[in-house]
C-alpha cells in the first residue's frame, strides 16, 4: 500500500520538477516512486539521485493516487518543505525583481516563475494571503525552475512594497486603468515589478504605490494572460536593461 506524504514532506512529480529540485540541492528527498518498466526520462533523474534515497517501484494507478493527477510523467517524490527565502531584498545584490499580487491559479503560478527565471530576475516576492502557494502543479508549471529562485514569502504586498521603495526601489505597477505604455518606459534598476491577479489585477491600495504601467494591445477590452503578460514585460526590462 502507497502512503502519503508525512506534514514535514511535499509532493513534487514530473521529470523537470524534481531533475531541477536535485540539480538545485536545496531540499532533500526522502522516497521516489516509479514503475516498471521505469518512464522514458527515468535515466535524466536517476543519474542525479543521491544513494540514500528510496526508491519504490508502484503501478500506474498508485501514482495517479499519489498525485491526485495523471500528469506525473511516471514519477513522484516527496521532498523536504520548499526553501524560502528569509530575508528581505537588498539593492545591491537583488536589482530586478517580480511581485506577485495574489496569483491564484497554480499554473500561472509556476508559468511566471518560470519566465522570471529565464529573464533573470533576481528575486520573486509572494504574498501569504490570497495567492496561489508553491504546490506541485506549481513547480511543474515552473518546469522545475522555482527550485533555483529567491523567492520571498511577504505577509502583504503593500508593505512590502513601501519597504523596497524606502530602501532604493522603483516600483511599476501593472494595471489596465490609466496608465503608462510600458514600452515608452526607461526601467532603471533596481526595481520591482508588481503583477496582478488574474481576474482583479494589483490591489487598489497598490496603485498608489508606485507608477502605473501597461502593455500595448489590439483592444481596451481584451487583455493578456497573467503570465503571458508576466513573460513580455519581464522579458522587455531585461532586454533594455541586457540581463538576458
Amino acid at each position: 500500500m502507497v502512503k502519503q506524504a508525512q506534514k514535514d514532506q511535499e509532493l513534487v512529480f514530473g521529470v523537470n520538477s524534481i531533475v531541477e529540485l536535485l540539480k538545485a540541492k536545496r531540499r532533500k528527498i526522502y522516497n521516489i516512486y516509479t514503475t516498471k518498466p521505469f518512464p522514458k526520462a527515468w535515466n535524466d533523474v536517476s543519474k542525479l539521485l543521491p544513494s540514500y534515497v528510496n526508491i519504490k517501484y508502484v503501478t500506474k494507478d498508485d501514482l495517479n493516487k499519489l498525485a491526485q493527477t495523471s500528469d506525473h510523467q511516471g514519477i513522484v517524490a516527496f521532498a523536504s518543505p520548499f526553501q524560502f527565502r528569509k530575508k528581505p531584498f537588498e539593492t545591491k545584490n537583488n536589482k530586478f525583481l517580480v511581485m506577485l499580487d495574489s496569483i491564484q491559479d497554480p499554473r500561472n503560478l509556476g508559468a511566471i516563475l518560470r519566465s522570471a527565471y529565464c529573464t533573470g530576475i533576481d528575486g520573486v516576492i509572494l504574498t501569504q494571503k490570497g495567492s496561489s502557494p508553491i504546490t506541485a502543479t506549481a513547480l511543474k508549471a515552473s518546469a522545475g525552475l522555482a527550485e533555483h529562485l529567491e523567492i520571498y514569502l511577504a505577509p502583504s504586498a503593500l508593505s512590502v512594497a513601501q519597504e523596497l521603495k524606502k530602501n532604493g526601489y522603483s516600483i511599476f505597477v501593472t494595471t489596465l486603468q490609466k496608465s503608462q505604455s510600458a514600452v515608452n518606459i526607461d526601467f532603471k534598476l533596481p526595481l520591482c515589478v508588481v503583477i496582478g491577479s488574474e481576474g482583479e489585477g494589483v490591489s487598489k491600495n497598490m496603485l498608489s504605490i508606485g507608477q502605473n504601467i501597461t502593455l500595448p494591445q489590439r483592444s481596451p477590452d481584451i487583455s493578456y494572460n497573467a503570465s503571458v503578460a508576466s513573460g513580455i514585460l519581464l522579458f522587455w526590462i531585461a532586454t533594455k536593461n541586457k540581463l538576458i
